[in-house]
């Protein structure tokens, strides 16, 4: 099953409307999807190497803007929901610490949760609840996803054959390793926040 799976991917990623199926898998990734678009970028490289630098391109500024999407949702949704929940509970007060830290460091959560599996759409939504200052969290944002999608593609277009087969030998290996970093990803979530 998983092979079918992969192999569908794999003719799919060579579609002609796969970079816009890309652009939009990474542009809700960046604020609501949880599944990352590597999950398409990867067969996208494989299938078509000469292309990487385009594919990482694609993914990169439509992640960016998904970001800004997730930035805008934390952001324009804290005030009707968050903030009566916090005055509710009376955490007003702490909200505003932990808003302080997070500013503080915040170019750097960004910049670490866009290059890792750390699920991005988290830390966009938290930085525009926190309101951290735009212009820092779209730098961040740019080179830290542009970092991760080139730094991919830049591997799969050098490696691309070996790593094509060696994906395909440890298919199932594969999978479930990403399936464990992505819940993974989910648990350090809950046990900081």
């Amino acid at each position: 099953m998983l092979q079918k799976l992969y192999d569908r991917t794999i003719a799919l990623s060579a579609h002609r409307h796969a970079l816009l199926a890309l652009a939009l898998i990474s542009f809700i990734e960046s604020s609501v999807f949880p599944i990352p678009p590597d999950v398409l970028l990867i067969p996208m490289v494989l299938a078509a190497r000469d292309r990487a630098w385009i594919i990482a391109g694609v993914a990169t500024a439509a992640s960016v803007l998904g970001g800004f999407a997730g930035y805008a949702i934390g952001s324009v949704f804290f005030e009707g929901l968050g903030r009566p929940i916090l005055d509710f509970y009376g955490y007003t007060e702490k909200f505003r610490e932990f808003a302080a830290l997070y500013n503080e460091w915040g170019i750097w959560i960004v910049g670490g949760a866009g290059f890792t599996p750390f699920p991005y759409k988290v830390i966009t939504i938290a930085s525009g609840v926190t309101g951290l200052d735009l212009t820092e969290f779209g730098i961040a944002s740019l080179v830290s996803r542009g970092a991760r999608f080139f730094l991919v593609a830049a591997l799969l277009w050098q490696f691309g054959p070996p790593l094509r087969r060696f994906i395909e030998g440890n298919l199932a290996l594969l999978t479930t390793a990403f399936f464990v970093l992505l819940v993974g990803g989910f648990v350090v979530l809950r046990l900081v926040l």
